[in-house]
């Protein structure tokens, strides 16, 4: 289920990136106040895909120390049916700047099979710190949190971009800046649970975990449209493999053009 929060989440490199000034002017043309995108996580291990549990982003606009924010909430909950073998409850939520996409705050309260984490990370732009309940942290211009990640990468102009082409920037996750990057691999057509979809394709360099592998193995599709959704998402984890697809939408900023055909 961490899997879809995690989508851009990566490891730090032995060669130093710099995301430079394209990382720090990229707006927001891609989403909107009110978009709700709902997920199915499908685990498979056997060779057959079963109904693991769903995700769902919202994002609202607010107001955060008397300025407009988007406050956006990411939520994953495991199948009841397989509480038994693996509980998931987890909620991640960001405060990003309208304008420039930079979080202010973020927060995470999760469960996993009985691990918790409860966590808070003020930003502190004009500083370039981040504080939590462990101190005061350095941080880079325009660094990005697990949560504003993904909005961050929905408004990459791909088509810049070659395939193979590395699309660089920094995150801060568990009282560290990670320098991360996120691999463009092209266009192609997918079918999916929801429906066929031209496809934006791209694959991000994951942490490793206790549950998922990290190197480069996660292969994500947003739609190739001005919306980028996140579409599908798949990787395999430490005993099996995963496939998130999207399933139901609100609220989006324009027409969905790249579904070619509805399931």
């Amino acid at each position: 289920m961490k899997k879809i929060v995690i989508l851009l989440t990566t490891i730090v490199t032995s060669l130093r990136l710099n995301a430079g000034d394209d990382f720090c002017s990229i707006r927001n043309h891609a989403f909107q106040a009110g978009e709700r995108i709902d997920y199915t996580v499908f685990y498979n291990v056997i060779g057959i895909y079963v109904n693991a549990g769903t995700a769902t982003f919202t994002t609202q606009l607010e107001r955060f120390n008397n300025k407009p924010i988007y406050h956006i909430v990411g939520t994953g909950t495991s199948n009841s049916k397989y509480d038994w073998i693996f509980k998931v409850r987890d909620k991640y939520e960001s405060f990003i700047d309208t304008a420039t996409l930079q979080p202010y705050k973020f927060a995470r309260n999760v469960d996993e099979g009985g691990y918790k984490i409860n966590e808070s990370v003020s930003f502190n732009q004009q500083t370039n710190t981040a504080i939590t309940d462990k101190g005061v942290f350095k941080v880079p211009n325009c660094v990005q949190d697990v949560l504003s990640s993904i909005y961050y990468a929905r408004n990459i102009d791909y088509n810049k971009y070659k395939p193979e082409d590395k699309i660089p920037f920094s995150m801060f996750l568990d009282n560290n800046v990670y320098d991360l990057y996120i691999r463009y691999l092209g266009k192609e057509t997918i079918k999916t649970k929801y429906g066929k979809f031209r496809a934006i394709k791209f694959s991000p360099l994951l942490i490793k975990g206790t549950i998922f592998e990290g190197g480069e193995k996660m292969t994500v599709w947003v739609t190739d449209d001005a919306n980028h959704i996140p579409i599908r998402i798949e990787s395999p984890i430490v005993v099996g493999t995963v496939k998130v697809d999207m399933m139901g939408y609100q609220n989006i900023r324009y027409p969905l053009t790249s579904l070619v055909n509805w399931r």
